[in-house]
């Protein structure tokens, strides 16, 4: 069974007030203008540099609003993972290679997981940042938006689908060493969070929600898995669209946030769910992720909202802007001003041969509503998920 707490009237009465009374914060950095993991690489594609640059132009990212991600010291890494990882991961970048036993031992070097210039310093200033956020938010209330973390499937010791380092664990390590014990994860990325399952697995301190693409690497996160005791998990068939992303969203995370009474709530916005994305076959709207958040922010008094996979350039930026616009409290716009459509227009796949975007991910911010029937596979599964 999954656990819960004692005595809910009390754990509200101690909580602070709503996140959304504070000032929310964007937290970002210039390293990933112009890094790429290579020129094959799904992740060649400009994402948080984009966003940043369109929250500016749209006047939603004034100074005060902004912080520079700090990079994340070795020390401070070996919270989760290995020293002789991070050691490796290191060296790496200094040398420009990965050695056979890099390759062999820390999955470094691989198709997955080249090596490239920045191979320690970017994924280090995304775990800066969402420590950096954790430890903002342990301290008071508040919403904080970290779109270069969300790198969930990170292992202790090893490279792992893109993710040399595991912020998200990093982030909520930090939140629980500053004495915070009911931490709830919500992760929407069409991939299944391996790594944070791995970190938390029977902590009755973390609740994890995982919806994701059934049939789909990483091949973890199936219904019957509880994480001893810490985990839903529900894997989704393709077409998943956003008349079911509200079933799932009623029917289950919802009430098992509300229930849990999270001090802080995580969520991982992973934009691969997305029709448009090239590594799954999900056909959601960056609607349904906007109607998730804004039903999720009251549950807490701090929240930490993170990126995460998405690797079609337009939809990425438009969806983490948009999340970034509901935490701001900004009014968003059916058509972008010229200024906006400019900075999507200049976007490129960055090799590979792929088409360029229909006109209107370049011209507006909200996708069109995607809805369709809840298919008998989702409601048999949120059945099954509620009797536990």
């Amino acid at each position: 069974m999954i656990s819960r707490p004692a005595d809910r009237s009390e754990a509200r009465a101690l909580s602070p007030a709503p996140a959304a009374s504070a000032v929310p914060l964007f937290i970002g950095s210039e390293i990933y203008r112009g890094s790429s993991y290579g020129s094959r690489h799904p992740l060649r594609v400009p994402r948080v540099s984009t966003v940043m640059d369109l929250a500016r132009v749209l006047g939603w990212l004034p100074a005060g609003r902004f912080r520079t991600s700090p990079r994340a010291k070795p020390a401070a890494l070996a919270m989760w993972h290995e020293p002789d990882y991070i050691a490796a991961l290191h060296a790496a970048e200094a040398t420009g290679e990965a050695t056979p036993e890099m390759r062999a031992r820390y999955h470094l070097g691989t198709l997955a997981n080249p090596v490239f210039a920045q191979v320690f310093r970017r994924p280090a200033t995304g775990a800066g940042g969402v420590m950096l956020a954790a430890e903002h938010l342990a301290r008071t209330h508040g919403v904080i938006h970290v779109p270069g973390g969300g790198t969930h499937h990170g292992l202790p010791g090893r490279a792992n689908g893109f993710c040399y380092l595991n912020d998200v664990v990093l982030g909520i390590k930090v939140l629980q060493r500053h004495g915070l014990t009911r931490i709830a994860y919500v992760d929407f990325d069409a991939h299944h969070c391996d790594g944070v399952e791995l970190a938390f697995a029977g902590d009755p301190g973390v609740r994890m929600i995982s919806v994701h693409e059934e049939c789909r690497w990483p091949f973890t996160g199936a219904l019957a898995d509880t994480a001893r005791g810490s985990a839903f998990n529900l894997p989704v068939p393709k077409g998943y669209n956003d008349s079911e992303a509200r079933a799932v969203l009623q029917g289950l995370i919802l009430p098992r946030v509300e229930e849990f009474q999270p001090e802080a709530l995580v969520l991982q916005c992973g934009a691969d769910s997305l029709l448009e994305d090239p590594l799954s076959r999900l056909a959601l709207s960056n609607r349904a992720y906007l109607e998730a958040i804004r039903a999720l922010l009251p549950l807490a008094p701090r929240v930490l909202v993170l990126g995460g996979g998405g690797y079609n350039p337009w939809s990425v930026a438009r969806l983490w802007t948009a999340i970034w616009g509901v935490l701001s409290r900004q009014a968003l716009p059916e058509r972008l001003p010229d200024a906006a459509q400019a900075v999507l227009r200049a976007l490129d796949w960055g090799g590979g041969g792929r088409a360029g975007p229909e006109p209107v991910l370049w011209s507006t911010l909200l996708d069109a509503p995607r809805e369709g029937p809840v298919r008998s596979e989702i409601r048999d599964r949120l059945a099954l998920l509620a009797r536990r």
